[in-house]
């Protein structure tokens, strides 16, 4: 039999084979069906990039009318709790600490120079740059609580409040800006890398250790019947995980798929071509299991976490590693999630990233058949 042919009972039998060795190994088990679900509860749960309530140290060196009316006003934000203190020195301890994210001082004449209205009345913030976001949110939210003091202020002098403008925000597609919405659809990039990459490195250099590989050269067993019978197995289990994924992230963590559920099947399954392939290659090159195990982990698992957009801002890398990124496909595949689940079917953005995502499959199946090919017909 020719090396490009396939025989139909062969693929069913080598497909038995292999999926066999998957219901017989706990990892392989594990890590389809257990490990996505604690990814995702831990994703969903775990970890939260919003801002509700940020600690902040107020020094009240006045005691005067609008000092105590300004004070309240903080003392009333959902988005502050308020640590009171009278003395700098301790206050900016607990900065130092991190007790406190920031330290608000309103000076001795505060009040005397807000009756007056001849000088500005000065208030000082120190916020930790530690946590640059943290820090950015508590300015912000100052911000606000000085203008409804103003506001206030203004309404019981009995003088209209004028604004020049009103600015009433908008959110699309995130409508409730809960980091939630977005972390897991990118959670299940990572999770999809974790099925591709890391199980199918595993399979080809298991053969040859087990010594089954030579086995297998030694019957009819064309190239194209061997390769299939790698892929179609972890092709329907990473497939049935994506499922898992998406009933969990829909039904239990409670964040809406506004998309089609079969692009979103097709695409998962352009970018499962490529982990599958990558996955592949690497065990084919290594022909050993803790080293394929590493190889997939360091060229697969932390780019995909690390450079695909899916915690990190692209846009905010230096720009050697933003050209980097393009050659992550996980970096395609977020981008798609992300849309699916938070804008629906943006077709532009769809089709785009499945270009891309069938590219790398392509490239790294055919890479796999070309290396793998040299070593059968030998």
């Amino acid at each position: 039999m020719k090396p490009h042919q396939v025989s139909l009972r062969h693929l069913v039998a080598l497909c038995k084979k292999e999926s066999y060795q998957i219901v017989r190994d706990p990892s392989s088990i594990l890590i389809a069906f257990v490990l996505p679900v604690v990814l995702l509860f831990i994703f969903g749960y775990g970890i939260n990039l919003d801002t509700n309530k940020v600690r902040l140290g107020l020094v009240m060196e006045d005691q005067g009318a609008e000092a105590v009316r300004f004070a309240d006003v903080l003392k009333g934000s959902p988005f502050l709790e308020v640590e009171s203190g009278t003395s700098r020195s301790a206050m900016l301890e607990m900065l130092q600490t991190g007790r406190v994210r920031g330290m608000l001082v309103i000076g001795s004449d505060f009040s005397g120079k807000v009756k007056n209205h001849r000088e500005s009345a000065a208030l000082q913030l120190l916020t930790d740059g530690a946590e640059p976001n943290t820090a950015n949110f508590l300015s912000s939210y100052l911000e606000g609580c000085l203008q409804v003091w103003q506001e206030q202020r203004t309404l019981d002098q009995g003088l209209p409040v004028n604004a020049l403008s009103t600015m009433e925000p908008r959110y699309w597609f995130n409508p409730t800006t809960v980091s939630r919405n977005f972390l897991v659809p990118g959670s299940i990039s990572v999770i999809m890398t974790v099925i591709g990459a890391l199980l199918t490195s595993l399979v080809v250099a298991r053969e040859w250790e087990r010594g089954t590989m030579e086995a297998l050269l030694s019957t009819s067993v064309t190239k194209t019947e061997l390769l299939l019978s790698k892929i179609l197995p972890y092709y329907v289990l990473g497939m049935v995980a994506m499922t898992l994924c998406v009933l969990v992230t829909t039904l239990l963590l409670d964040v809406p798929l506004h998309g089609s559920f079969w692009i979103l099947f097709i695409v998962s399954s352009l970018f499962l071509g490529s982990g599958l392939g990558l996955g592949l290659f690497v065990s084919t090159v290594t022909r050993n299991q803790f080293v394929a195990a590493q190889t997939a982990l360091i060229v697969a698992f932390l780019p995909a976490t690390m450079l695909s957009g899916f915690v990190f801002e692209i846009a905010s890398m230096p720009l050697p590693i933003q050209g980097i990124s393009y050659l992550i496909p996980a970096r395609y595949f977020v981008s798609a999630l992300q849309t699916l689940f938070q804008a629906g079917d943006v077709w532009h953005v769809i089709l785009v990233n499945s270009a891309f995502l069938l590219v790398s499959a392509l490239f790294w199946l055919g890479l796999t058949a070309l290396k793998t090919a040299r070593r059968l017909d030998e």
